[in-house]
């Protein structure tokens, strides 16, 4: 692909991810309207019970407007980061990748986050720089319902019901449950570590 138009997510979707892999140049839209329920605040990951919501707790404005996403804050009355730190723990403690990267991403969710948009980004730049991507990216500075990248926007919606046929991985959770696809990238980089990115490249997207 040339150029692509996504939002940034939490931790991206492998999907997402996959796009931004395989892509010359990633535009990230920065002047959207906030929409709940999606992959902005919002990621999935393998549990043993099936696959598990992670979610970040947004303020929403009193006077009932829409937000831009740049400008969303996030609501930190209690203590999610380190909720969902527990939940990456429980999930994946005994997975083959789990302690590889467990110094590095801890401290992501033991910080003060405020805004919703510059935590999606480290996020998305930690997890470059754990996989060693050279991922360029750049910001919208305006909003455009038909823009001239390859408008992959909708893959913010999580309630989409795409069949991507993505290849299968190796899941620590397999015995418990069926392959889970499309999960939070941090899925792949913890059964996968460093073969994520071959797997990343590989993934046939022509469908998207």
């Amino acid at each position: 692909m040339e150029s692509i138009l996504v939002h940034p997510t939490y931790f991206p979707s492998i999907v997402q991810m996959a796009a931004m892999v395989q892509s010359k140049k990633v535009v990230l839209e920065m002047d959207d309207n906030y929409q709940k329920q999606t992959y902005r605040s919002r990621a999935y990951i393998a549990h043993s019970n099936g696959i598990l919501l992670l979610n970040i707790p947004i303020k929403h404005t009193k006077d009932g407007k829409k937000n831009k996403t740049k400008d969303v804050i996030i609501e930190n009355s209690f203590p999610w980061q380190v909720q969902h730190w527990k939940s990456l723990e429980s999930a994946y403690r005994t997975s083959p990748y789990f302690e590889f990267y467990e110094d590095d991403l801890k401290p992501i969710f033991f910080k003060p986050a405020d805004s919703l948009i510059k935590f999606n980004l480290e996020a998305f730049d930690l997890i470059c720089e754990l996989l060693d991507l050279n991922i360029k990216y750049s910001f919208t500075t305006e909003y455009f319902k038909n823009p001239s990248q390859q408008n992959l926007r909708y893959l913010v919606n999580p309630k989409l019901k795409i069949d991507f046929k993505l290849d299968s991985y190796f899941q620590v959770l397999t015995k418990q449950h069926e392959f889970l696809p499309n999960l939070s990238i941090l899925d792949l980089l913890f059964n996968e570590g460093p073969n994520a990115i071959t797997y990343l490249e590989k993934q046939n997207l022509d469908d998207i």
